[in-house]
């Protein structure tokens, strides 16, 4: 009996987190306990457990009288969450550059093919697909699956600037050659240039970041606005 509702639990615990990573459920929307109930089928032990799980990795907040919400962050928490990102990101890359397998190496040079076109058409909503993709790629080649759910993780949480960046044509080109640059290392099997490659490109995006900060107006503003 026990197993069953720990199945249960990560059963709904694992279908959020995709939809929360896929953007399916953006920042500050609230996740209706009994609507879960009545989706999966179960009691109401497995849906707040679940929910308890989401909320300890930061993918969702509880609030008094108003249940479990999407986190939506403030910039100084974004700020903060980059710099452990930059950190990931690069051993991700030093790791796939020795270990990507030959299908790897194909799905990498598919997703840069996509961020190719869709950077050509200045299409943001297109490179912003094919961008995950690329990222993805790298996290599963890594071989790690502590550091690509932690990857996965920070990402979610960070969506909503990540993603309006490239609504600015000049950083969509730019990300594109930052991608040429980490695809030839780690094809390239050059763990250094890999991880130095993985660096500035997300130092780039930080200041792309810093940029666009002055947009908004005060540093206690949240990202929920833009997380939509």
């Amino acid at each position: 009996m026990q197993q069953h509702k720990q199945n249960l639990t990560d059963t709904i615990r694992r279908e959020l987190t995709e939809e929360i990573l896929s953007g399916a459920l953006p920042g500050g929307t609230q996740i209706d306990e009994q609507l879960l109930v009545r989706r999966f089928g179960v009691s109401r032990t497995p849906a707040r457990e679940a929910l308890l799980h989401l909320a300890a990795t930061g993918l969702v907040t509880l609030r008094p009288r108003q249940g479990a919400v999407v986190s939506s962050i403030s910039l100084r928490e974004y700020v903060g969450l980059n710099e452990v990102l930059a950190s990931l990101e690069t051993l991700a890359a030093r790791l796939a550059a020795r270990r990507m397998t030959n299908e790897e190496t194909v799905a990498l040079r598919e997703s840069y093919a996509e961020c190719e076109a869709a950077a050509s058409q200045n299409d943001p909503i297109a490179y912003r697909a094919a961008n995950t993709r690329f990222h993805t790629t790298i996290y599963e080649a890594c071989r790690n699956e502590y550091l690509n759910q932690q990857l996965r993780t920070l990402r979610a949480r960070m969506r909503g600037i990540i993603d309006i960046r490239f609504d600015r044509p000049a950083r969509m080109r730019a990300s594109l050659k930052e991608h040429r640059d980490i695809m030839e290392a780690i094809l390239a099997g050059d763990e250094e240039a890999a991880a130095h490659a993985m660096e500035n490109h997300i130092s780039a995006g930080a200041n792309n970041f810093a940029d666009m900060l002055s947009a908004f107006p005060n540093e206690q503003s949240t990202l929920s606005g833009v997380m939509s």
